[in-house]
């Protein structure tokens, strides 16, 4: 489920990413940018957003019945699933308002002006990227669990500390929210496969 919701998060995230890609990236983004974005993607950015959602919070749900029973002295075990839900939550904003994008400027077009399309663009900028944080969180509590309490393999620790440290450099140093929804898909994949199909202690 782990590994699905990843290539949910990469897909609905960064592979319908509604920038329009003949922008050029030296002239600031102004009104016009509203006509160049794809409808489709928009559209078809929510469908598997939502169902990325979704995912998530099955994920929540299956970890606090797999994972906690084996992990009682663990704080870190329980703020896994609710890191997850957390991230859940945010994104149902932050891919409703793709598909809102794809709604005004598709069979509701002429809904709102093109100073309001414009503000929905700004809110798309990094919306479905911002939820992401909660993924990283949940990520730093696998560290802990990993290296800390020896209840996940070693390497999937490791790992995990890997799309931490961009989140906190891009945040620290510039106040870039968005990375989270770079790095999350990839954790998700690679951490929950070895979760899976590895000899993590918490298997056992």
């Amino acid at each position: 489920m782990g590994v699905a919701a990843g290539i949910g998060s990469i897909v609905a995230t960064l592979a319908l990413d509604i920038h329009p890609s003949g922008w050029d990236v030296d002239e600031p983004f102004s009104q016009a940018v509203v006509e160049e974005v794809s409808t489709g993607k928009a559209h078809a950015s929510i469908v598997v957003g939502y169902l990325t959602v979704g995912l998530l919070l099955f994920l929540a749900a299956a970890w606090r019945r797999h994972v906690e029973p084996r992990a009682l002295a663990s704080t870190a075990a329980r703020v896994v699933p609710l890191a997850l839900t957390a991230a859940a939550g945010a994104l149902s904003l932050g891919y409703g308002w793709r598909g809102a994008f794809g709604l005004y400027t598709g069979s509701e077009e002429g809904a709102f002006d093109t100073e309001g399309l414009y503000i929905l663009f700004v809110l798309n900028d990094f919306g479905a990227y911002i939820g992401y944080l909660g993924v990283t969180v949940a990520a730093a509590a696998v560290v802990w669990m990993s290296l800390r309490e020896r209840l996940v393999s070693r390497w999937i620790g490791v790992f995990s500390i890997l799309p931490i440290l961009p989140v906190v450099i891009t945040v620290g140093a510039f106040g870039l929210p968005g990375f989270p929804g770079v790095v999350s898909g990839l954790w998700l994949i690679v951490a929950f496969a070895g979760l899976a199909f590895g000899r993590s202690p918490i298997n056992r």
